[in-house]
């Protein structure tokens, strides 16, 4: 198994290779270019094919039609270039395509600046274009976990027909780290009965999104309520780290859960009993992995490089059932371990017994 010092994107477009990925269309944007950068000099040698699109809108809809060939295709943007994506997108999962997307977020709003920052989690955990859609989206913290998950991500799209986004900021994009470049677990998968490849001895196929009545787009919508309804059952995905005991709880994912289990040492240090739950999956949301704590902590804190998108969903998890605060950093700033524990102590009101 090889062993290399990579970028978390670069981490991320090997792990393409590796899971079969023979087309990428895609639009260069920082701080994601060096995935389009790496699978220019690295696809081709495996078989494969990337085109630069003239833009966003069009790379998206050229996934949407190779995806129609049952190909693994994958496209990768950052935060402005992937809201230009959004009508495709939501074409692409009314007519279930397996889609691989990338999104190394950018701060915003607007042209924003190159930070690391998770001010993207409404619009990739809500579905950023029309229409009651969901994406599965898998959250790395750190480079292994942006090969790992990349290599999951187009199993999980295949699985389920439908697009996976792999959502990281710049920093994890572009810090490089020891990665093990693992090759891809045989898994066994659905027949690809589906693809538009000629019609020539069998019944014609048709994939398309349009209802032509009323009731044909209540059917529809049913139809995909029940399947993501099946996704949220069967895909939570979550990390605990010294939730045992914990009678407070951190809820971070990405950038910010590497930067809180830190925080979690240092306040058991000082005999506070906090825990960690990270989020992996941040669609569908890990419930599940909340619910055993409603009513049972004493609080919790959720930190995120936004202004409070990811508290919204510990609080409904929670079911409101403890009080839920809120540390952030914005603009690209990262917070310090000491300043989270800070704000921890002050927000929720927590006695420090002693220091060990």
């Amino acid at each position: 198994m090889d062993k290399k010092l990579i970028k978390g994107n670069e981490a991320i477009a090997e792990a393409a290779i590796k899971a079969g990925c023979k087309l990428f269309f895609g639009y260069p944007i920082t701080p994601s270019t060096e995935i389009v950068e790496y699978l220019s000099k690295h696809l081709p040698k495996a078989g494969g094919t990337l085109l630069q699109g003239e833009d966003e809108v069009a790379s998206i809809n050229m996934c949407y039609g190779a995806a129609c060939t049952g190909a693994r295709v994958m496209t990768a943007s950052s935060s402005p270039g992937y809201s230009l994506k959004q009508e495709g997108l939501s074409y692409i999962a009314a007519a279930e395509l397996p889609v691989v997307v990338v999104n190394i977020n950018r701060t915003g709003p607007g042209l924003g600046g190159l930070g690391p920052t998770q001010s993207d989690y409404f619009q990739c955990t809500k579905g950023g274009g029309h229409g009651d859609y969901r994406l599965i989206v898998l959250a790395p913290s750190k480079a292994q976990e942006m090969y790992d998950y990349t290599l999951e991500a187009f199993d999980l799209a295949d699985k389920y027909r439908n697009p996976v986004l792999i959502l990281a900021d710049g920093f994890l994009g572009q810090m490089m780290e020891p990665v093990e470049l693992k090759e891809r677990q045989a898994v066994e998968l659905p027949v690809k009965d589906w693809v538009i490849d000629g019609s020539a001895g069998r019944p014609k196929r048709k994939l398309a999104s349009f209802s032509l009545t009323n009731e044909i787009g209540e059917v529809n919508n049913l139809y995909w309520e029940a399947k993501y309804k099946n996704i949220q059952g069967l895909e939570q995905r979550w990390e605990e780290f010294q939730t045992e005991d914990a009678e407070y709880l951190i809820a971070a994912y990405g950038t910010c859960a590497r930067i809180a289990k830190t925080v979690v040492l240092n306040a058991r240090k000082q005999g506070i009993k906090l825990g960690l739950i990270r989020p992996i999956t941040l669609w569908p949301f890990p419930e599940k992995a909340f619910a055993p704590y409603r009513g049972k902590v004493k609080g919790v804190l959720t930190v995120e490089l936004n202004t409070g998108q990811m508290i919204e969903d510990v609080k409904l998890a929670l079911e409101c059932s403890v009080p839920v605060k809120l540390h952030r950093r914005l603009g690209g700033m990262l917070p310090h371990e000491d300043e989270i524990l800070g704000d921890l102590i002050k927000q929720l009101e927590i006695p420090v017994v002693r220091e060990v």
